[in-house]
C-alpha cells in the first residue's frame, strides 16, 4: 500500500531515525565526506537525535525546538548533503507555531540544487497546504456519477473533502466514521466530496456502491499524480479537510473527533 506515512508527534519522528532520514532524501552514507574540522553528517546528525531522544519525555516543546534548531544548523554546516533536508522537512512537520513552519517550508522550497528534487517537491507541497488554510476551497469538477460538483455554490455548507483512496487501508478504516457522521448531520447541512486517488475507475464504483457511499467522488485515473491531489499537495492519505459555510478551508486533520468539529462549524452563522 503506497501512503506516505506523517509523523504526529516528535516521538514518532525521532524514532524514524537517521537510516530512514536518509533514504527520504535518497542518500547513502557512502556518500557521506567528511575534513579534519568536523564530523561526518552522518555522526553529526546521530549525535542530535541522541541528544532529543533525552529530552523528549521531559519537554517535549523544547526538544522539538531544539530538533529544529539543530536541523538548520546541520543544514547549513552540510550545504551538499540531502539528508538535513529530509530532516529539516520533518522539523516543520512538528512545530505548532504557523509562521515558522511556512518560513521553513519556504527555505527548502527555494533550494536550487538538482540532488534535493525530492525534498524541494515535498516541501512545495506542503508550503501549498499551508497557504490554503482560512481561505477558499475552489474545487469544480463532473464526479464519477455525473454530478457536477463546484464548491463555490456550495456556501452556507459545512464540507468534508477526503482524500482517499480504496486500496488505502487506514482510509477504508474511517468510512464507517464518516458515514456515520454523514447520516447523523447530512440534513443539517453537511456534506461530503471524496476525492480517489484510484487508478480503476470500476473499483471505485463497485466500492463506493457496495459500501452505499452517496456523496460525490472525483476521479482522474492517475493515482498519486490526481490533479486534485498534486494541487494541493497531498503527499499522504487519508486528508480530511473541513470546509466552512463561508467556503473558507478551516481542518486539514478532520478525522479526530469529526462529528463535534462538522457540528461546532453547523453552528457558526
Amino acid at each position: 500500500m503506497k501512503t506516505t506515512p506523517k509523523y504526529p508527534n516528535i516521538s514518532a519522528a525521532i524514532r524514524l531515525g537517521l537510516a530512514a532520514l536518509l533514504v527520504i532524501g535518497g542518500l547513502s552514507t557512502a556518500n557521506l565526506r567528511a575534513d579534519d574540522k568536523k564530523p561526518t553528517f552522518k555522526k553529526a546528525s546521530e549525535d542530535l537525535i541522541t541528544k532529543i531522544r533525552a529530552m523528549i519525555g521531559k519537554d517535549r516543546d523544547g526538544a522539538i525546538k531544539e530538533y529544529t534548531k539543530g536541523t538548520r544548523k546541520l543544514a547549513k554546516d552540510y550545504p551538499e548533503e540531502i539528508g538535513p533536508r529530509a530532516m529539516l522537512l520533518e522539523a516543520s512537520s512538528l512545530v505548532s507555531d504557523a509562521k515558522e513552519k511556512k518560513a521553513i517550508l519556504a527555505d527548502i522550497a527555494a533550494l536550487k540544487n538538482p540532488k534535493f528534487a525530492p525534498i524541494v517537491e515535498r516541501a512545495k507541497g506542503e508550503l501549498k497546504k499551508v497557504e490554503a488554510l482560512g481561505k477558499p476551497v475552489n474545487i469544480k469538477f463532473k464526479a464519477v456519477d455525473g454530478r457536477e460538483i463546484d464548491t463555490a455554490k456550495m456556501k452556507g455548507k459545512v464540507v468534508l473533502i477526503d482524500f482517499w483512496a480504496t486500496w488505502c487501508g487506514p482510509c477504508v478504516a474511517e468510512i464507517p466514521n464518516v458515514k456515520k457522521s454523514y447520516e447523523k448531520l447530512h440534513k443539517k447541512g453537511f456534506e461530503i466530496i471524496g476525492i480517489s486517488l484510484d487508478s480503476s475507475e470500476q473499483k471505485l464504483n463497485d466500492f463506493v456502491s457496495k459500501n452505499a457511499m452517496s456523496w460525490p467522488q472525483y476521479f482522474d485515473g492517475k493515482g498519486w499524480s490526481n490533479k486534485l491531489a498534486k494541487e494541493y499537495g497531498i503527499s499522504s492519505i487519508p486528508a480530511m479537510w473541513l470546509v466552512d459555510k463561508k467556503g473558507n478551508l478551516v481542518d486539514m486533520n478532520a478525522r479526530n473527533n469529526l462529528d463535534s468539529k462538522i457540528e461546532k462549524l453547523l453552528s457558526e452563522e
